[in-house]
């Protein structure tokens, strides 16, 4: 089981609790590619160089993973320094007091489950699975179901679901079949529990998200 000790969590979560800085992780969080500092800044409603700084102190808390790109059409002599860009990072910031290691029994059961060559276990898991997301959606929509659990929905023009984070990432890192296939037990769970079609749970496995994609009602696409 990989644990991470080069970020402080303590540190690193305290540095959310100024509303500037919460308001540039939501932003940064809810984007697909890197952000700039002047789109931050926007964004929050502060300047760029205010917006500068507490993106790079979120950087330094771990919060955020920075790269470096020019703008669209700028290149060659005279286009200057690639600017920052920002991104949040996969690496999972907690903090227990007393001290709790969750991690490691996830990490214990999964290897547990793995390493029942009869597939049975697997089957139990499956099934507690989608009892578990049949009651996570019981007397609510789907995506307040799915927003509580951790999964970051965004549902599209259309009605299909994606799911910007999986709440199972370091276990998905070295059980993937087994965490995707959990994950949609208990997503196609949440839609049974709500009289939806399960089966608009499907895998479509992408780097940085959710195994899971739900897809649009039958007849809801639009033309």
């Amino acid at each position: 089981m990989e644990v991470d000790m080069s970020t402080d969590p303590v540190a690193g979560l305290s540095s959310l609790d100024d509303p500037v800085r919460r308001r540039l992780y939501e932003y940064v969080a809810s984007r697909d590619e890197p952000v700039s500092r002047e789109d931050a800044a926007a964004a929050a409603g502060i300047g760029r160089t205010l917006a500068a700084y507490h993106l790079d102190k979120l950087a330094d808390a771990g919060i955020f993973s920075v790269s470096y790109a020019r703008d669209d059409g700028r290149g060659g002599p005279g286009a200057g320094r690639p600017a920052k860009r920002y991104t949040r990072t996969q690496d999972e910031l907690t903090v227990s007091v007393p001290p709790r290691n969750y991690a490691l029994l996830g990490g214990l059961l999964a290897d547990a489950v793995a390493a029942d060559e009869t597939g049975a276990v697997r089957a139990t898991v499956d099934a507690a699975a989608r009892r578990a997301g049949r009651a996570a959606a019981s007397g609510r929509d789907v995506t307040s179901a799915l927003r509580d659990c951790g999964y970051e929905p965004v549902e599209d023009a259309d009605g299909r679901i994606e799911l910007r984070n999986c709440p199972f990432h370091q276990l998905s890192r070295r059980h993937t079949e087994l965490v995707c296939g959990l994950n949609l037990e208990l997503i196609r769970g949440m839609l049974d529990g709500v009289g939806e079609a399960p089966q608009r749970a499907v895998l479509v496995p992408r780097s940085g998200r959710c195994c899971v994609v739900v897809q649009p009602k039958a007849g809801s696409q639009r033309g």
